[in-house]
Formats: C-alpha cells, sequence, structure tokens
C-alpha cells in the first residue's frame, strides 16, 4: 500500500459507514477500510470489482440515489476531477454527512474546503455541511443595490 493510501485510511478510520465515490480501479482505500472493521460502500459509474468487505452500487454522483450514501458518516473521493467537486459536495450536504477528497495532481478544489497534508498528497474536507440551502443567506440572492445609491443617487466614483 502506498503512503498516500496508508495515510488516508488512517485517517478515514475515524469513520464507521463510508461511501466512496468513483471508486473505478483504485480499490485499495475501501478494502483497507473494509480490513479495519469499517461499512464501506464503493460507488461508480461503471460496474466495478470490490474487494471483500466492500459492497458496491453503480451510482453517478451528479444524480445519485440518496438512499447509498444516507446511512454515511462520510463521502470520500479520490482523484476526484473538478466537475464533480461540487456536485459531490452537494449530496454530502444532502444527506448532512462529511465529504473529503483528494484531487488530480496540482489540480485545487472548487468548493470551500479545508486541508490537511498527508504523505504523499493533500486531503480536502468540505466546509459546509448540513442540508442545502439550510445556512443562513445560502440561495437567496443578494439584494438588488442598484436603486440605494446615497449621496445625491451616485455610485462611488461617479461625478456629481
Amino acid at each position: 500500500m502506498n503512503p498516500l493510501t496508508r495515510a488516508l485510511a488512517a485517517r478515514l478510520a475515524e469513520f464507521d459507514r463510508l461511501v466512496e465515490v468513483g471508486v473505478g480501479t483504485r480499490t485499495g482505500l475501501a478494502g483497507a477500510l473494509a480490513d479495519t472493521g469499517a461499512t464501506v460502500t464503493a460507488t461508480d459509474i461503471r460496474s466495478c470489482s470490490v474487494p471483500d468487505g466492500v459492497a458496491f452500487v453503480r451510482d453517478d454522483v451528479t444524480d445519485p440515489t440518496l438512499e447509498t450514501y444516507a446511512d454515511a458518516d462520510a463521502i470520500y473521493a479520490r482523484n476526484l476531477p473538478p466537475e464533480l467537486h461540487r456536485p459531490a459536495r452537494d449530496l454530502a450536504r444532502e444527506v448532512d454527512v462529511s465529504f473529503l477528497f483528494t484531487t488530480l495532481g496540482g489540480e485545487f478544489p472548487t468548493v470551500p474546503t479545508a486541508t490537511e497534508t498527508l504523505p504523499g498528497g493533500t486531503l480536502f474536507r468540505a466546509t459546509e455541511r448540513g442540508p442545502v440551502g439550510s445556512r443562513r443567506g445560502e440561495n437567496v440572492r443578494a439584494p438588488d443595490r442598484r436603486g440605494a445609491r446615497g449621496d445625491a443617487g451616485r455610485r462611488r466614483g461617479e461625478r456629481a
């Protein structure tokens, strides 16, 4: 097992029930977590073989079956491409669980995260949890301030 997989397994061991998004052919982490006694479900848009002790569900994180994720303590992904950061984060928020992931190479997360440096890579933890739209001010349009110019109706920088 490579150092990053070992570090991820140690870090994710705090969770009892995990779902891996986009497992593909990299099943070592899911297997290592299952070996520690965690309940692990791996998902992918294509059928994949997974190690003993790991359940597999064919699912698409952009159009997920919520029941697959509802009992999890955390959702995680390895080498998650940027176009899936937001859908996976939104899914985790929908079922109110933690979302942790690594990116491809030197890419940066496209969602707000806290970072943790691990041997061989960086683990990102989405910093927004809870159901979508549950946070104060989310999904609420900013007030239209075009009419609220103050100072004789001028915007800052406009001449009188």
